[in-house]
């Protein structure tokens, strides 16, 4: 696939977010569209280090965590960590479901985009300087 493709897509998703986050909470049917419009920004986030990674022949990439430790190692993320909680937090809301989990996953979404955002525009960065 490719990276321009899966990089829009990725660029939509994370403007969905931001606007569900932007979004009053007055209902639990709010927070799980945030949840499931972080799940959506994530996989697209990860899938996205992952084409545009190897497009520039990088290995280690087959996997979300893999992904993330490449994104990390190249500079694309500077918090690993928080990387690793959003992979545990979708891992949790894509193979299990508890409430008080999501609304523990909920209140940390917040913190969650600024580091998508970071994400979104170091890989643009790097798209840019190969054009």
């Amino acid at each position: 696939m490719n990276s321009k493709i899966i990089f829009d897509d990725f660029e939509k998703a994370l403007k969905n977010f931001e606007v569900a986050l932007s979004t009053p909470t007055d209902s639990d049917l709010v927070r799980a569209g945030c949840i499931q419009y972080f799940e959506f920004c994530f996989e697209l986030a990860w899938k996205s280090i992952k084409v545009f990674g190897s497009e520039l022949g990088l290995e280690n990439c087959n996997s979300p965590k893999g992904c993330l430790k490449q994104a990390f190692a190249n500079g694309w993320i500077d918090n690993e960590l928080v990387w690793l909680e959003m992979l545990s937090a979708r891992n949790r809301m894509s193979h299990t479901y508890s409430a008080s989990d999501a609304l523990t996953i909920y209140d940390s979404l917040t913190g969650f985009l600024p580091a998508m955002r970071n994400l979104f525009e170091s890989i643009s960065a790097e798209q840019n300087k190969l054009e």
